[in-house]
């Protein structure tokens, strides 16, 4: 999964999205334990695709957190003058 495509998710889809890959990632590591998978750079492909989602989510609370502050402070300063 392309970071593109993610970032045309909207934040819930993003989370589900994670906690799916999660499960697979488990599931893949329990399989592999038991019996070695055909091709083992997909643990590697899934670990990276939930850094990917968890960035994506992180970067949207950083966006979110600062426009909110933004917000407040404008507040804040028509207050001051009024």
């Amino acid at each position: 999964m392309k970071t593109s495509e993610i970032r045309e998710l909207t934040t819930k889809e993003v989370a589900e999205r994670i906690e799916n890959e999660k499960n697979l990632l488990i599931r893949q590591k329990m399989n592999n334990a038991v019996s070695p998978l055909d091709n083992p750079l997909k643990i590697k492909k899934t670990r990276r695709i939930i850094a990917r989602l968890m960035t994506e989510m992180r970067q949207r609370d950083i966006n979110e957190s600062l426009s909110d502050k933004a917000n407040q402070g404008s507040s804040d300063k028509s207050e001051a003058t009024v």
